[in-house]
Formats: structure tokens, C-alpha cells, sequence
């Protein structure tokens, strides 16, 4: 009978440490069901994050080709610009150079009429010399009219003498 009791105090020896360690695995089921549960909260949460970040990377790669879309058209509108900055600058030096060909010949229509004011005096004092000298013409025609009259009167009057 000893020896049952012994084999019932070892078997109660091996039932408690059996329940203790069934305890124990049991409190260990428990964490690791509860680690399994947050980590299963955590790859839920990973995994909105992870489709929250691809919604943010197709905004941003459309973001990206918006603004290098946005990038070439202001390449464009630059080189745009500079091409009517050289025409504007052309423009500028054709302006300068017609208005400095403007102005020679500005002053060479002042200087063209102030000849013209002096050569339409000498006409106007060659004219005045002209009619004095039509004046003086018909004054000597007169005179020598009657200077001839005289004569021819002289001649028949020798003719007839």
C-alpha cells in the first residue's frame, strides 16, 4: 500500500505539475492569442496605412506628371518669351534707327526750306530787277520810237528840202 500511496502521490506529483503546466500553457495560449490578436490589429492597421499610402503615391505620381506637364509648357513659355524679347529688341533698334533717320530728315527739310525761303527771295528780288528793267525796255522802246519818228521826220524834211 505504501507504494500505491507513492504511486498515487507521484501520480498526484505528475497531476499537479501536469495542471501547473497546463495552466501555465494555458496563460501562455492567452498571451500569444492576444499578441496574435494585436498583431493582427496591427497588419489590419498596417494594411489601411498601406492602401492609404498607395492612394497618396498615385496622387503624388499624378501631382508629378501635372507639374512637369506644368515644367515643359513654362520651358516653352520661356523660350516663348525670349524669342519676342529679340523681336521686341529688334523692334526697339528698327525704332531707334527710324526715328535718328526721322530726325536727319527733319533737319534736312529745315534746312531744305530754309534754302528754299532764300532762293524764293532772290526769285522774288530777280523779278522786281526783271520789271525795272521791262520798265526801263519800254521807256527806251518809247524813246527810241520817237526818235525815229524824229528822225524819219528829220530825213523828210532834208528830203524834202
Amino acid at each position: 500500500m505504501d507504494r500505491i500511496k507513492e504511486r498515487m502521490n507521484q501520480l498526484r506529483l505528475e497531476a499537479d505539475e501536469s495542471a501547473a503546466k497546463n495552466e501555465e500553457l494555458q496563460a501562455r495560449i492567452k498571451v500569444l492569442e492576444q499578441e496574435n490578436l494585436a498583431k493582427e490589429q496591427e497588419i489590419t492597421s498596417l494594411t489601411h496605412k498601406n492602401g492609404l499610402l498607395e492612394s497618396e503615391n498615385e496622387k503624388m505620381d499624378t501631382s508629378i506628371k501635372e507639374l512637369k506637364k506644368t515644367a515643359d509648357e513654362s520651358q516653352q513659355h520661356g523660350t516663348h518669351n525670349e524669342t519676342l524679347q529679340r523681336r521686341l529688341q529688334l523692334l526697339e533698334e528698327e525704332a531707334e534707327q527710324a526715328d535718328k533717320t526721322l530726325r536727319e530728315t527733319n533737319e534736312k527739310l529745315r534746312q531744305t526750306d530754309v534754302k528754299a525761303g532764300h532762293f524764293e527771295r532772290k526769285v522774288q528780288a530777280l523779278e522786281n530787277e526783271r520789271d525795272q528793267w521791262e520798265t526801263k525796255y519800254e521807256e527806251m522802246a518809247k524813246k527810241h520810237a520817237a526818235l525815229q519818228k524824229d528822225l524819219d521826220d528829220l530825213q523828210q524834211e532834208i528830203g524834202n528840202i
